[in-house]
């Protein structure tokens, strides 16, 4: 790619594909461990690792073109292929499936902010991507018995509106709470659903941290994930429904580290902020008063949590900076 054939990338641009590249180098680590294990679906976790190789190329041209610095990202000296297996039965699938969900918002997001035409078709291509990992991981976990479908409901037969106020009540200890709608249970399902994932990635990397402060906040995260789905749980449970649960995907004994403490705390921060993005979906969704009360609160753990792993992440020298915009204040100094 020639300077001449596309105009300078913009800042977003700049953000969004150095993000990418943060994300990318990230998950080609995990790619490196978990192909060493994986004796079934190799042909599909090696199509998605020479996928995150081409985009990452991409990456490096259009910042070479730019005169832009490469970022570091992270490289071999995070992951220890030799490392004994940490989680057990089919958990490389449920981690993929949870990032493939991470992914195709991240990327939709990024396309709609990008402006340069080959930018914008790198980010569908890579939503796309997403989209199909998720597919695939789905289907397998599925056929395996590892995951199972959200409850069914009986089908409504008219259209109603609602009448009473009285429909988003639930902070009030005298009044009955009115059973979930369809629309709360999803939220609550979902974030149920991917706590259970982040809890077992949690004890994992709580049985390897290398750094006494890092295990200790990794346990932390292992009670996080824990109370979000106990509480959320409660909440299905209310309207008599069984929240998702699985019998694999579970961390092993092993205490031998296959990633570099670096590598998981940026892990950590990428889920933290997810989960707090899906705790703001689920509280402006829900029409029952006490549900985004309990979102927020949620919320506000998930938040503190994610603030203190990115001190300690400053505190060790593994939070790479972003590209920054210039200090005109500094500058005009003299």
């Amino acid at each position: 790619m020639s300077s001449s054939q596309h105009p300078p990338i913009t800042s977003t641009e700049l953000a969004t594909l150095w993000m990418t590249y943060q994300e990318k180098t990230m998950i080609l680590r995990f790619l490196d461990y978990f192909l060493k294990y994986n004796e079934n679906e190799q042909q599909l976790l090696q199509l998605h690792y020479d996928r995150a190789v081409k985009s990452l190329d991409f990456i490096k041209t259009v910042f070479q073109a730019e005169g832009a610095a490469i970022p570091t990202g992270f490289t071999e000296n995070d992951v220890n292929t030799e490392a004994p297996k940490l989680y057990d039965f089919m958990f490389d699938l449920m981690y993929f499936r949870l990032m493939s969900q991470i992914e195709t918002g991240l990327f939709a997001l990024y396309s709609n902010m990008s402006y340069r035409n080959d930018i914008r078709q790198f980010f569908k291509r890579l939503t796309s991507e997403a989209q199909e990992l998720y597919d695939q991981s789905t289907h397998l976990l599925m056929d395996a018995g590892v995951i199972s479908r959200p409850p069914y409901v009986s089908m409504p037969k008219e259209v109603h509106f609602v009448k009473d106020t009285n429909y988003m009540d639930g902070l009030k200890w005298v009044s009955e709470k009115r059973s979930l709608n369809t629309i709360e249970v999803s939220l609550i399902q979902h974030a149920v659903d991917t706590n259970l994932v982040g809890m077992q990635l949690m004890i994992g990397f709580a049985q390897v941290a290398n750094e006494q402060k890092v295990r200790k906040y990794f346990v932390k995260g292992m009670e996080l994930s824990k109370k979000i789905e106990t509480e959320l749980g409660d909440v299905l449970r209310h309207s008599y429904i069984e929240p998702p649960a699985t019998h694999a995907g579970k961390a092993t004994t092993s205490t031998v580290p296959p990633f570099s403490d670096k590598l998981m705390m940026y892990t950590t921060s990428l889920l933290s902020t997810f989960g707090l993005g899906s705790n703001a979906i689920g509280g402006a969704f829900s029409l029952r008063s006490d549900l985004p009360v309990k979102m927020l609160q949620l919320g506000k753990d998930i938040y503190n949590f994610a603030k203190e792993g990115g001190k300690i992440m400053i505190q060790h020298g593994w939070m790479e900076e972003p590209p920054q915009i210039e200090d005109r204040n500094q500058l005009t100094k003299g």
